[in-house]
């Protein structure tokens, strides 16, 4: 692992704090969590997926239908709930964050997938 000396305006290193805090670890594991979830953004494809327009048909429709596996599910459900209660570990607490980070990827792909399932006519537009 890498060090490094950051330089905070006061305003920030307070929000920190008090972040941390809510979530019950130290501010340098909260900051260095928050920086690589930053460098991680949702919508940024794996470097062996291909553009949705070079889909085929099944493969968006199959995309557009996907869920969560159940296993996953079911943990993501049970963390939460013990999040909502204060009981998590730090271990849960990353487990949690990465089956999130998991269950976001999945809807996004999902939403994609539909939204070119749409513009294919593969599906109907959902009315409002």
């Amino acid at each position: 692992m890498s060090e490094i000396t950051l330089s905070l305006p006061d305003e920030l290193m307070e929000q920190a704090q008090l972040w941390a805090l809510r979530t019950g670890r130290p501010v340098a594991d909260f900051l260095t969590e928050t920086i690589r979830l930053s460098l991680n953004p949702l919508g940024t494809p794996l470097g062996d997926e291909r553009p949705l327009r070079d889909w085929t048909d099944e493969e968006v429709l199959a995309a557009a239908d996907s869920m969560m596996d159940p296993e996953d599910d079911r943990l993501l459900s049970e963390l939460l709930s013990r999040q909502r209660e204060g009981r998590l570990t730090q271990a849960e607490r990353t487990e949690l964050t990465s089956l999130m980070q998991m269950y976001q990827a999945g809807q996004l792909r999902k939403a994609r997938a539909f939204s070119e399932a749409v513009r294919r006519r593969l599906r109907e537009r959902p009315t409002p």
